[in-house]
C-alpha cells in the first residue's frame, strides 16, 4: 500500500506536467484536424465520384452508393474502441496515451519502482524509440508515389471514365494513403485496426471485365440448363442453347440480370459487412461470405426456374411482370439469410470471448499512462496536411486546366430530341439488350419501330451520353456498319455522308448504308447521326473510324484520347433503319426518310 501511494504521487505530477506542456505547444491542433478531414474528404469524394458513373449505369453495381456510408460507419464503431497509440507517435487520437507494461524493476519486486530515476528510466523505456529508417522510409516513399500517381490518374480518369482497371488503381491509391496517415498517427496496431473499414471501398470497385465476362458467361448457361432440366422434369418441353430456353410458347432468355452476378456481388458486401459488424474472426467471415455466395446463387435458380415455368404455363408478356419483384426477393433473402446466421456467429464468438475473459491475464495490472505527444515530429505537421491539400487542388485544376486548353475553341451545337410517332400504325418498344447497354453504358436509351408507307418498316434507336458519363467512343460502338454484319447482314457498297434539313433551323449529318439479308429477301436502309453537344475545330483522326471497324480499347488509344485533351462534352445517336421485304429502290427509302426526319426530330 505504501509503494502505491508513493507511486501515485510521483506518477501524477508527470502526466500533469506533460498535459499543460502538450496544451502550451500543440495550439493548432483543432486547425490541424480541419486541414486533415479537408484533405483526406477531399481524398475520398473524388474517388466516390469517379466510381459513381458505374454505380449509376450498371444495375450490378447499383449497391455502389450505399458502400461508402457502411465504410464511414464501420470505421466510426472501430474508433469507439480504438487502440493506444504506440510509443513514440502522437496524433489526432484523444491524448495519444498508451498503455505499457512497467519496468522490469517492478516486475522482479512484483510492486512499482519508486524514486524519480526510476520513474523517469520507466517513462524513457516506455516511449520506445521512432521506427527505424529502414521501415519508415520505403513506407513514406509508397505514400508519396501513390500521392503522385493522382495526377495521370486523374487525366486518364477524365478522358476514360469508365475503363474498370483505372478505377482499382485509383481505389489502391486512395487506400494506400490513408493506410499510411493511420500508420503515422498510431502505428502498426491503428492500420491493423482500421484496415477492414478503409478496404471496404473494394466491394464497390467494379470488376475488370476480363474477370467478369467468364463468370457472368458461366452463370448464365449453368442456371439457364439447371432451369430447362428441372421444367422438363414436369413435361415442359425446353431446349437449352446457350444462355437461351426454348420454350413452345417462346424464348427466354437467362440475361445478366438474371445470372446470380448482381446477386453475388451484393452477397460478398452483405456477407463482409455483418461480419465486421459481429467483429467476427476470420474463419467465420469466410464461412459468411461463402453462405451469402451460396444464398444468392440457390435464389437465382429459383428465380430463373420460377420465370420459365410463367413463359410456359401463360406467355412471355408474364415474364416481365416478376422479373423485378423476384430480384429484390433475392437481395432480402440474402440479408435475412446473413443476419441470422451472423448473429449466430457473433453469439458463438461472446462465448469464446467470455471463456477467454475469465482467466486472468498476468499483464492486466501491470499498466500505467505515457505522456502524450512525447515526439511531436511524429504527428501531422500543419505544413504537410496544408501541401496534401495543396497537391489534390492542383491535380483537379491541372486536369482541367489540359483539357479546358484543347476545348477553348469549341462551340456549343443545336440541341435536339425525339419526338416518338406513339400514334403511328403498329408502334411499340423494342427491348434493349443487357449487352448493349452494358457495352454503350448510356444516360437515355429507346429503340422502337412501326410500321412507315410503301410497306416499310421503320426502326429508330437514340441513345444519349450526358457531359463526363462515358468515354466518347462508347457512341461509335453501335453503328450499323458494325451491328448488322455480325447478325448476318451484307453491307452494299461504303455509304456516304450527307447533310438533311430538319428545319428551317437545324440541318444534321446522316451516313447512309445499305444492307442485303444473309437471304436477299430483304434489304436495310440505314442512316446514322453522332453529333456531340460542343464541336471542335481540331482534327482527331483516333475517332473518325473506317466502315465496320470497332472503337480500339487499348492503353495507347486511350493514351491518345488523353494527350489530344479529348474527353465527353455530351453526345447522342440516332439511327434510323427503314426495312423492307419487297422490291424498292434507294431513292423512295430516303424519300421516306426526308418525310419522316421532320416528324421525330425537334429542336430543344
Amino acid at each position: 500500500m505504501e509503494f502505491d501511494i508513493i507511486d501515485a504521487l510521483q506518477t501524477e505530477p508527470a502526466v500533469n506536467v506533460a498535459r499543460s506542456h502538450n496544451a502550451t505547444n500543440n495550439p493548432g491542433r483543432p486547425f490541424r484536424i480541419i486541414l486533415f478531414g479537408l484533405a483526406f474528404g477531399a481524398l475520398w469524394f473524388e474517388l466516390c465520384h469517379a466510381l459513381a458513373t458505374e454505380w449509376s449505369l450498371n444495375g450490378h453495381y447499383n449497391f455502389g452508393w450505399f458502400v461508402p456510408f457502411f465504410a464511414a460507419y464501420l470505421f466510426w464503431l472501430r474508433w469507439q474502441d480504438r487502440p493506444g497509440i504506440e510509443a513514440g507517435r502522437s496524433g489526432l487520437g484523444d491524448g495519444g496515451r498508451k498503455k505499457i507494461q512497467k519496468g522490469e524493476s517492478g516486475k522482479s519486486e512484483g510492486r512499482a519502482p519508486s524514486g524519480p530515476k526510476s520513474r523517469t528510466a520507466s517513462i524513457r523505456h516506455a516511449q520506445g524509440s521512432p521506427p527505424s529508417l529502414q521501415i519508415a522510409i520505403p513506407i513514406i516513399v509508397l505514400a508519396t508515389f501513390a500521392l503522385l500517381l493522382l495526377l495521370p490518374i486523374r487525366l486518364f480518369d477524365v478522358a476514360n471514365p469508365d475503363w474498370r482497371p483505372l478505377g482499382w488503381l485509383h481505389a489502391i491509391v486512395v487506400v494506400t494513403v490513408t493506410l499510411f496517415a493511420l500508420w503515422w498517427i498510431g502505428g502498426m496496431r491503428w492500420l491493423r485496426h482500421f484496415a477492414f473499414p478503409v478496404a471496404f471501398i473494394f466491394v464497390a470497385v467494379p470488376w475488370i471485365s476480363a474477370i467478369e465476362t467468364p463468370i457472368v458467361q458461366g452463370l448464365m448457361r449453368i442456371i439457364a440448363a439447371a432451369a430447362a432440366e428441372t421444367v422438363s422434369l414436369f413435361g415442359v418441353p425446353a431446349q437449352v442453347q446457350g444462355n437461351v430456353v426454348r420454350l413452345p410458347s417462346g424464348v427466354v432468355g437467362v440475361n445478366e440480370a438474371c445470372s446470380g452476378v448482381r446477386s453475388l456481388q451484393t452477397s460478398l458486401m452483405i456477407g463482409l459487412l455483418f461480419g465486421e459488424l459481429k467483429r467476427l474472426s476470420i474463419g467465420r467471415r469466410v464461412l459468411l461470405v461463402a453462405i451469402a455466395v451460396a444464398i444468392a446463387l440457390a435464389a437465382n435458380c429459383l428465380r430463373a426456374l420460377l420465370l420459365v415455368s410463367i413463359a410456359a404455363e401463360e406467355n412471355l408478356a408474364a415474364v416481365g411482370k416478376w422479373h423485378d419483384p423476384a430480384g429484390y426477393a433475392i437481395v432480402l433473402l440474402v440479408c435475412v439469410g446473413v443476419i441470422a446466421i451472423a448473429t449466430q456467429f457473433g453469439k458463438a464468438e461472446s462465448r469464446k470471448r467470455g471463456g477467454r475473459a475469465s482467466v486472468p491475464s498476468k499483464n492486466m495490472d501491470e499498466t500505467e499512462l505515457v505522456p502524450p505527444n512525447e515526439r511531436p515530429h511524429f504527428s501531422f505537421p500543419i505544413s504537410v496536411l496544408s501541401f496534401f491539400l495543396l497537391w489534390l487542388v492542383t491535380v483537379e485544376v491541372g486536369v482541367e486546366s489540359w483539357y479546358r486548353i484543347h476545348e477553348r475553341r469549341m462551340q456549343p451545337t443545336p440541341r435536339w430530341t425525339i419526338a416518338w410517332p406513339q400514334n403511328a400504325p403498329g408502334f411499340r418498344d423494342l427491348p434493349i439488350d443487357e449487352g448493349v447497354h452494358a457495352t454503350l453504358r448510356y444516360d437515355q436509351g429507346r429503340e422502337v419501330m412501326w410500321n412507315a408507307t410503301s410497306g416499310l418498316r421503320c426502326f429508330v434507336f437514340f441513345f444519349r451520353w450526358n457531359p463526363g458519363g462515358a468515354s466518347v467512343v462508347r457512341a461509335r460502338a453501335h453503328r450499323p456498319d458494325i451491328c448488322l454484319p455480325s447478325a448476318g447482314w451484307r453491307m452494299l457498297g461504303d455509304g456516304e455522308t450527307r447533310t438533311y434539313r430538319v428545319n428551317s433551323e437545324l440541318t444534321l449529318p446522316f451516313r447512309r448504308v445499305d444492307f442485303a439479308s444473309g437471304n436477299g429477301t430483304a434489304i436495310a436502309h440505314t442512316f446514322f447521326c453522332l453529333q456531340e453537344d460542343r464541336q471542335t475545330t481540331e482534327t482527331r483522326p483516333d475517332l473518325a473510324l473506317p466502315p465496320g471497324m470497332q472503337p480500339d480499347w487499348s492503353l495507347p488509344a486511350r493514351w491518345r484520347v488523353v494527350q489530344d485533351g479529348v474527353r465527353n462534352m455530351g453526345q447522342q445517336v440516332i439511327e434510323l433503319v427503314l426495312v423492307s421485304t419487297k422490291p424498292s429502290s434507294a431513292e423512295s427509302a430516303e424519300e421516306e426518310f426526308v418525310r419522316i426526319l421532320p416528324e421525330i426530330i425537334q429542336r430543344k
